[in-house]
């Protein structure tokens, strides 16, 4: 009688398969990204599986401070907004939370899960104190390992933490999406971009680029001529402008067009905010 087939045995086959090809103990990360090499090409596994294994390793060579939101690009809520102060900001921003502060950046009281607003906003209860729903604010420096961090949001169930720096001052946040985005990639939901627009207007003098975005697109979109002989993407360009492969917040500038680094991580460039001059196209 012959064996019967089953996805359970399946599933025996190709951890026994990728066991046998572990067996050698890998020494250092080199043999270990060789290893994934070769079970890429022995179809163990696929190319996104390996992208994934390798962002997990990378993962545990990162720190917060390479990740982080800086601190001047955090949107806050004071903590004596009124109810009509806080909600176009809650609305513009289109976060979940939000740090509250009370006289300064550097005195972070709370967090605030703009869910929490749903109730007064519908019932417009006169009496509003933002310390009444605030949660406890978490705290990390800058030094700790994006590793360490991942468990830390796993174990204790926090989404959000604020960064401080070597003084104690606020450096920046950091959320659990920005930690997983450098393993698996960037993370988009319907308020970060429509699906297929690769560039998307956010401000009057600001656009979302993705950088896959052909350069052809880019240039018909904007009315400039960018050259597209060496570089099929604006992210390849850009990249080629920095000079390395550059992180969160670093900034250049091509023919008076700034672009700024939204999300990247070591091996790629993700995407870009892109502020073009006045007389280009919309």
């Amino acid at each position: 009688m012959n064996d019967l087939h089953t996805p359970e045995s399946d599933e025996r086959s190709w951890v026994e398969r990728l066991t046998q090809f572990l067996s050698g103990t890998p020494q250092n990360r080199a043999d270990l990204e060789g290893l994934l090499e070769l079970a890429v090409d022995n179809e163990l596994i696929d190319d996104d599986a390996k992208t994934i294994m390798e962002g997990a390793l990378s993962v545990s060579d990162m720190q917060v401070r390479d990740i982080m939101i800086p601190r001047a690009q955090m949107t806050v809520i004071k903590i004596d907004a009124d109810l009509d102060e806080a909600l176009p900001q809650i609305i513009h921003a289109a976060h979940s939370r939000f740090p509250v502060i009370d006289d300064n950046l550097d005195n972070v009281t709370g967090i605030l899960l703009a869910k929490d607003l749903l109730p007064l906003v519908l019932e417009r209860e006169p009496e509003f104190d933002l310390r009444s729903l605030l949660r406890p604010a978490v705290v990390v420096p800058e030094s700790k390992r994006l590793n360490v961090l991942l468990r830390e949001f796993r174990q204790n169930r926090n989404h959000m933490a604020i960064v401080i720096d070597e003084y104690g001052g606020v450096a920046g946040l950091v959320t659990i999406e920005d930690v997983l985005e450098e393993i698996v990639g960037e993370i988009e939901d319907e308020t970060d971009v429509d699906e297929g627009r690769d560039i998307r207007k956010i401000s009057p003098t600001e656009f979302f680029v993705k950088a896959q975005t052909p350069i052809e697109d880019f240039n018909e979109h904007f009315g400039v001529t960018f050259s597209n002989e060496e570089f099929d993407t604006i992210g390849g360009l850009v990249v080629n402008a920095f000079g390395h492969m550059p992180t969160r917040s670093e900034t250049t500038h091509l023919e008076r067009f700034e672009f700024k680094v939204v999300n990247a991580d070591q091996r790629r460039l993700l995407s870009l905010r892109v502020t073009p001059p006045h007389d280009a196209a919309d």
